[in-house]
């Protein structure tokens, strides 16, 4: 099983989204939160995605599409 950890933000409008709930119910993927700050305009999260790489490549894939900015981070950052 591999683990990989990202940041992420949120356009304003997608802030109201349960984004992270379907991301673990879309793709095969277990979502950890490791550090975030969301906010009434503005938010971002630094998220560990567990599973298979091709399905964590898929559910990133997922959240660009939704209009989610994703950038990988180091593994040890957020510890």
């Amino acid at each position: 099983m591999t683990k990989l950890r990202f940041h992420i933000r949120f356009p304003e409008e997608k802030i109201p989204e349960p984004i992270v709930y379907h991301l673990g119910h879309e793709y095969r993927v277990v979502t950890s939160i490791r550090r975030a700050d969301v906010r009434e305009t503005t938010g971002w999260m630094d998220i560990e995605l567990s599973g298979e790489t091709e399905e964590i490549e898929r559910a990133i894939d997922g959240l660009r599409s939704k209009g989610v900015s994703v950038d990988p981070i180091e593994l040890n950052v957020v510890e």
